[in-house]
């Protein structure tokens, strides 16, 4: 999970997650400097599986997603946005689907910031499907807050490069190139959308055309160099 400024969702959503953990699985927050009572409210929750490191400067989402990555030991990890809620039984239907496929993408229902639902159905609503340049070219079905993936994938995809556009879109990428992504037509994330989301994710995008151009060319040519370094090293 990154935090920044999230004191207002942040414990509903810790909680959400808390519930479906074992004693041996870990929650890592990298919190990007928050200015409000974020991590006090996390580190009133008092769990020993939560593994928080603040006073982080990054001041990006993405690069705060990968220092929490960075810090993960699962062979199993969920990306966790800190204003959503999870649904019950998430982790027990993804675990075994991201065991044998690498990368599995849920469902999601859109919740405003009252927690009153606006769309059941994010995959319904951009038409989500997998297909490597399907998803490239088109609308990114990648939501985070909807990704778990294996240690294996993680291991592809870090360090990120620099001027990617989203995380998400990486990570999820790189599941197109190396492995099979599995989409899980079962909701199991209220995915909040509100006034201060880092991203815009679940709404239409206003870029122009030569913008979309070059948010996919920066994903394309570092897929392209990483493919080459890692044949390389396989064939080493």
């Amino acid at each position: 999970m990154a935090t920044y400024n999230g004191e207002k969702y942040v414990l509903e959503q810790v909680n959400s997650i808390l519930k479906q953990l074992s004693e041996n699985d870990e929650l890592i927050i990298s919190d990007d400097s928050s200015q409000d009572s974020t991590v006090q409210i996390i580190e009133s929750i008092g769990d020993h599986r939560i593994k928080l490191f603040p006073k982080q400067v990054y001041k990006n989402p993405i690069f705060n997603f990968e220092n929490a990555l960075r810090n993960s030991s699962g062979d199993i990890i969920f990306l966790s946005d800190q204003d959503d809620i999870w649904m019950p039984n998430k982790i027990k239907i993804m675990t075994p689907i991201i065991m044998q496929h690498h990368l599995a993408l849920s469902d999601c229902a859109l919740i405003d910031e009252h927690g009153d639902i606006t769309e059941l159905s994010y995959f319904s609503m951009i038409n989500s499907k997998p297909g490597r340049w399907r998803n490239l070219l088109n609308t990114n079905p990648y939501v985070g807050c909807c990704m778990g993936f294996s240690r294996q994938l993680l291991n592809l995809a870090l360090p990120f490069p620099k001027k990617i556009p989203m995380h998400d879109f990486w990570l999820g990428m790189i599941g197109e190139f190396y492995f099979r992504p599995i989409f899980v037509p079962q909701p199991l994330t209220y995915y909040r959308r509100h006034d201060n989301n880092a991203s815009i994710t679940g709404v239409k995008s206003t870029n122009s055309l030569i913008k979309k151009i070059g948010f996919r060319l920066q994903v394309i040519l570092p897929l392209i160099l990483r493919k080459i370094k890692m044949d390389r090293r396989w064939k080493i």
